[in-house]
């Protein structure tokens, strides 16, 4: 296979973060978002343990997503600490986007490898689908809401 250097350099150089208040409303096609999520697939993980886990939120489910997450804003977050546009950032962001992928983890059941390096191939899965979604021109943005430790029940 013979590769072109200079836009693959090119593609990992480009990369970067465009946040949700950039975003547009045009759709992703469906065979994107598939080729974007093939691509995680090919991420290295030592003995094929395969720890990375998506899912996909469009349409209805990313309003539920924002509900979640603001609901949980409120409920979690001191008064003294709480502020109105931090409530309003987490029921709205998810909408802004034409999907949201969420990236879990699951670990390998027998612990044939550390943790710190199932979280590297996860890592790895997330690069990939960021380099896809750069070479497609769809932004992306990787965040983690403090409520994500308590977010098993929602996905």
């Amino acid at each position: 296979m013979s590769l072109n250097a200079e836009q693959t350099n090119q593609l990992i150089r480009s990369r970067r973060a465009i946040f949700p208040n950039t975003y547009t409303e045009e759709p992703i096609p469906d065979e994107v978002i598939k080729e974007i999520l093939e691509n995680a697939n090919w991420a290295p993980t030592h003995k094929r343990t395969e720890p990375w886990r998506f899912k996909v939120f469009r349409g209805e489910a990313r309003r539920r997503l924002g509900e979640y997450l603001a609901r949980w804003y409120k409920e979690n977050t001191p008064s003294d600490k709480y502020l109105d546009r931090k409530y309003d950032k987490a029921l709205n962001n998810p909408q802004r986007s034409s999907c949201v992928i969420a990236i879990c983890m699951q670990r390998d059941p027998e612990e044939r490898v550390p943790e710190w390096e199932e979280l590297a191939s996860v890592a790895s899965a997330v690069q990939n689908m960021w380099l896809s979604c750069t070479a497609y021109g769809i932004g992306c943005y990787w965040s983690s809401p403090r409520s994500i430790l308590e977010a098993d029940e929602f996905l």
